[in-house]
């Protein structure tokens, strides 16, 4: 099996100078902020923080590809690096502290692209969380100040706790009722938001979460460390891994159920 330990150090690398430069503008009262074709928010810490990022890659890793959500894909190769800067933007604008910058290393195999390392580091939490293929799962300051991650045991649906990011995007897609029921069926939900209910999968403290609408740089990162904490990463559809356009993920004892309320209907 290949050594990604490198690798996932780098990405701690490419986190920590990413984390530097979006913390230095959070809650900026002078923070530019533009509106995408797609309607969303762009910020000009989102900008700089991808730049930052593709600037280091190319020094350390100039023959791999790299995908970002500002500026696209540049190279080709088996090895492509997929970068979010900032994971929910719209909160990082607003000065809420739930926001991480996404980085993951893909690599060319059967399926297409599948994510080797991931890390996802939320500097307003002072919390990061990583994974390389065949490695594990860890969360904690650094990789030698580190606690595995190992998803929950619990096995019946009434007992479960799902979180969401919003109710938009359901609707459009028919799976409102399914969704509705869902959230009926189990213990307890909250709508923690973007990266922040894979992660709490990945400790345990989430047992499901599910999103209708997403882009690859969203859900890399979290695909990787998912599945190495032992769980289970899907789209809505069932296929294993980030190419869906959606994502479905829990300690995979729950997945099917899940899997059959959200598609209920559809």
């Amino acid at each position: 099996m290949p050594d990604y330990r490198d690798d996932l150090r780098l990405a701690h690398v490419l986190a920590d100078a990413a984390d530097a430069a979006t913390m230095d503008r959070f809650k900026a009262l002078d923070l530019k902020v533009e509106t995408k074709p797609d309607m969303t928010p762009v910020s000009e810490a989102d900008k700089a923080a991808e730049e930052l990022i593709r600037g280091h890659l190319q020094r350390a890793r100039p023959r791999d590809a790299v995908l970002g959500e500002e500026y696209g894909i540049e190279g080709t190769g088996p090895r492509r690096w997929v970068v979010d800067p900032i994971d929910g933007t719209k909160n990082y604008v607003r000065g809420v502290p739930v926001w991480a910058t996404l980085i993951s290393l893909m690599e060319a195999g059967e399926g297409g692209y599948q994510p080797v390392v991931g890390v996802v580091s939320a500097p307003a939490l002072g919390r990061r969380w990583w994974a390389a293929k065949g490695h594990g799962a860890f969360t904690g300051r650094s990789l030698s100040s580190a606690s595995r991650l190992r998803v929950s045991s619990v096995s019946r649906m009434a007992d479960a706790s799902f979180a969401y990011s919003s109710l938009s995007g359901w609707e459009d897609q028919g799976r409102l009722d399914g969704f509705l029921d869902l959230t009926k069926a189990v213990w307890r939900t909250r709508g923690y938001g973007d990266f922040w209910p894979y992660m709490m999968v990945a400790e345990g403290s989430v047992d499901i979460c599910a999103e209708p609408e997403l882009s690859l740089w969203d859900m890399a990162a979290n695909a990787i460390i998912v599945t190495e904490a032992g769980g289970t990463f899907t789209g809505l559809d069932g296929r294993p891994g980030p190419h869906s356009g959606n994502a479905t993920a829990s300690n995979g004892l729950l997945h099917d159920e899940m899997l059959g309320y959200l598609n209920q209907r559809y």
